[in-house]
């Protein structure tokens, strides 16, 4: 991994009309943004279609695209939409939030509409990409179609007990009997995916390209568990015994209670790990590098039994460690990864990270907290580690130079060698300046802006990944950005 930088911004965060960041116009501008500020990477967030709670982190497939990415300028610049269409439905009236709900009631409606006046006249070009993505997008659009059949609740609440279980006769029956709706989900996965070629084409003619961002775990809720279910570590109703979090630490009294269904490893290796690389061979198919969360979670995984109200009282169980490794290297290469390591590590999860190659990662916020038992100061961090100032379940530098002790930022002040209202710029230089390979500013540390940038705070709800940019991206922004960039030498020694 050569010496560069990067900025992390979610796509739902990008200033576009309709209530979400989209594909469309937004998008360019931002790589445009990228390129001026001598960036070589955007990261985003999981890009996959959002259930209850918004999460990108809990999606209805690992392989499908979110139709709120799907731009409908673009659409409409085809004559499958009209203008006229799109100014109709209410998308929300606060342009620094996104309002999932009134998004939710008007997207579907207006993409039935490009659904109806294209299925004809594109019928090749979707024929060839259902052949294509065969392997997933049709068990996703069945899912999806017979969810909103059943009034779009959980699978694990569906009535009829064939097509919960996925048995073959019941899968073969609803395709039938949903047949347009099972079209029309395909529809909007083949619209995602040809404006995200197209922007990813874009963004590397401009020398950026994209680290996207895959959970570990996937919802229980998903096109995944429900189609796949003896992967997951569930009983004889496909109902989870155990499920995910991590327990209690310094930041969460009660730990994290994630919920997602766990995997019968021993039924993965059986199948040589088959559906773990085709995972991370579909986000190979969106990605340029690929951020794995949690990563530690391979070597052993923390397990709470299913009901319990807080993750107090799981136990720890043994991943498949250096075996899944060995499996990711011999299909995949040993590039194009970078480790989530971030939590409680042993000195076997040490070890698996040391034996995979990849790069771990790096906080800077971290290395001031004293409620963070590891040490993060620069001086610990090896090339071989992408460095941030914050992720996005951090608050902003900003935040937290606002919300830490007062002793935790007089440390980081005199660290740093800076006054408390210039904490923000120094923490960014000294990521840029440190001795990690690849460096990763959040778009809102650049902007100085508070705890109201905040993308996510683990263990809550109801406020979570809504932020959206409605600064200006100006040149003078894009000018200091690349000015510094090069003088800690993440360019090309041809641009220095």
């Amino acid at each position: 991994m050569e010496r560069s930088s990067g900025i992390l911004m979610p796509m739902s965060a990008l200033p576009a009309k309709y209530g979400i960041g989209t594909m469309g116009r937004c998008a360019y501008q931002f790589v445009d943004f990228l390129k001026a500020a001598g960036q070589k990477y955007w990261q985003l967030l999981p890009i996959g279609p959002t259930s209850y709670g918004d999460s990108p982190y809990a999606s209805f497939s690992s392989f499908a695209g979110n139709p709120y990415f799907i731009d409908l300028d673009l659409l409409a610049k085809e004559g499958l939409l009209k203008r006229a269409e799109l100014n109709r439905p209410d998308w929300g009236d606060d342009p620094a939030r996104v309002d999932y709900g009134k998004i939710y009631r008007s997207r579907f409606g207006i993409l039935r509409l490009a659904f109806e006046r294209g299925r004809e006249c594109l019928a090749e070009e979707i024929l060839a990409f259902r052949e294509k993505n065969r392997g997933w997008v049709e068990n996703y659009a069945l899912y999806m179609a017979v969810k909103a059949h059943f009034g779009m609740m959980s699978w694990t609440e569906w009535p009829q007990e064939d097509i919960r279980l996925h048995r073959p006769g019941a899968v073969e029956k609803y395709g039938a009997l949903l047949r347009e709706d099972v079209d029309f989900y395909i529809f909007v996965q083949y619209l995602f995916f040809r404006q995200w070629d197209a922007l990813r084409d874009y963004a590397h003619e401009n020398g950026v390209q994209f680290i996207g961002d895959i959970p570990i775990y996937v919802a229980l809720d998903s096109a995944d568990v429900w189609s796949e279910p003896e992967f997951f570590q569930l009983d004889g109703e496909n109902v989870p015994v155990e499920v995910s979090g991590v327990p209690p630490d310094a930041f969460t009294e009660d730990g994290q209670l994630w919920g997602n269904p766990l995997y019968d490893w021993e039924a993965m290796k059986r199948d040589g790990y088959g559906w773990w690389l085709r995972r991370i061979d579909g986000a190979r198919r969106l990605y340029d590098i690929i951020r794995i969360d949690h990563f530690r979670g391979f070597e052993s995984y923390y397990s709470i039994p299913a009901g319990n109200k807080t993750a107090a009282g799981g136990h720890w169980e043994k991943g498949p460690d250096r075996a899944f490794i060995d499996a990711m290297h011999k299909v995949l290469g040993e590039g194009g990864i970078i480790a989530e390591d971030l939590g409680y590590l042993t000195p076997e999860v040490k070890a698996m990270l040391a034996a995979s190659g990849y790069p771990g990662m790096k906080i800077m916020q971290f290395a001031f907290d004293s409620r963070e038992p590891g040490n993060y100061l620069p001086y610990t961090y090896p090339r071989n580690s992408v460095v941030y100032t914050g992720t996005h379940d951090n608050v902003t530098t900003e935040g937290w130079r606002q919300s830490a002790s007062a002793e935790d930022v007089a440390y980081a002040c005199r660290y740093l060698r800076c006054a408390p209202e210039d904490l923000t710029e120094s923490m960014i230089c000294a990521c840029l300046s440190c001795v990690s390979d690849m460096a990763v500013i959040p778009l809102a540390d650049w902007l100085h802006l508070d705890a109201e940038a905040r993308i996510n705070t683990p263990s809550t709800q109801g406020a979570n990944w809504q932020w959206r940019l409605t600064q200006p991206l100006t040149p003078a922004l894009s000018a200091h950005i690349a000015e510094l960039t090069a003088l800690y030498h993440r360019v090309p020694d041809e641009e220095l």
